[in-house]
């Protein structure tokens, strides 16, 4: 099982693949942790990727990887913070394609659309 530890509701191939998310309390309570409104310090970083971690850890059924995404400069303290709870963390892997939509006016609209592709292992 891979719990879904990003602001993210997980897509329908990411659900088929096993990608679970959390209850809409726990959610609630990882964005509020993934969400930095002013510049953080290294110690509130650490602080909130261990909390981060201790959600994923207390979920049932217990997680043996986390699908993480977010801040360049939060995920490495993420990654250790899971690491440390014995859960691997890994990143979606998205390829975009270009969709063109015909419109009824004769207009053509182009939509990217990421399609998962699988996984990639965060270390």
């Amino acid at each position: 099982m891979i719990l879904n530890l990003t602001q993210h509701a997980a897509s329908a191939e990411q659900l088929a693949v096993g990608v679970v998310d959390l209850p809409p309390a726990d959610k609630a309570h990882l964005v509020r942790l993934l969400t930095v409104d002013s510049l953080p310090s290294r110690a509130e970083i650490d602080d909130r990727c261990a909390d981060i971690a201790t959600l994923a850890s207390l979920h049932e059924p217990v997680a043996l990887q986390a699908m993480i995404g977010g801040a360049p400069w939060m995920m490495s303290a993420l990654e250790g913070a899971l690491m440390d709870a014995g859960i691997e963390p890994i990143y979606a892997f998205s390829e975009r394609d270009s969709v063109d939509q015909h419109q009824p006016d004769g207009s053509v609209r182009k939509v990217a659309v990421f399609r998962h592709v699988g996984f990639v292992p965060a270390r």
